[in-house]
């Protein structure tokens, strides 16, 4: 599909996909914004892959970008609801000033699609190191991998980590 053939897509769809994320959100300035979000992932998506993509059932095409969107979505809020709630129990001492909150937000943000790019093993390997604290033993024998392998996967989101632009 060319860049043509995208706006013909957005001119066709664009107001049904609208309303049907605005179904999922019951918000219809979010569902505009993940509608738009929606067409311009399908139009980098094809920049990058420089093929022209074949949609032969456009609406399910767009309801699994748009599902895929509002998971996102959902997951965002529920992680800036968890730093806020860990925000009002901090001693008065430790609170950030508003800049500090918001440079926090947008790197949990940040740190969270990164994680959402590996893959879920090695993700879960390296929550369980980072989070929960397990040694690579306990977490072999949890997740039923070697312990090299879990050495592996350390190294793999470590390096993610290190070319990602997310600054600790």
């Amino acid at each position: 599909m060319s860049e043509e053939g995208i706006g013909l897509l957005y001119a066709e769809h664009s107001s049904w996909l609208t309303g049907w994320l605005y179904r999922r959100l019951g918000c219809s300035s979010q569902a505009a914004d993940l509608a738009q979000d929606t067409f311009l992932r399908i139009l980098i998506s094809q920049r990058k892959s420089g093929e022209s993509l074949a949609i032969d059932r456009p609406r399910a095409y767009l309801a699994t970008v748009g599902q895929r969107l509002v998971c996102d979505y959902f997951r965002r809020q529920s992680l800036e609801r968890a730093y806020l709630e860990l925000l009002a129990t901090m001693p008065e001492e430790f609170v950030l000033s508003p800049e500090e909150q918001w440079q926090m937000r947008e790197t949990l943000l940040q740190l969270d699609a990164l994680l959402d790019r590996l893959k879920p093993v090695v993700r879960a390997v390296f929550l369980l190191a980072q989070i929960d604290g397990l040694t690579y033993v306990q977490i072999a024998r949890q997740l039923g991998i070697g312990e090299r392998t879990v050495k592996r996967h350390m190294c793999t989101a470590f390096e993610a980590c290190i070319l990602s632009d997310v600054t600790f």
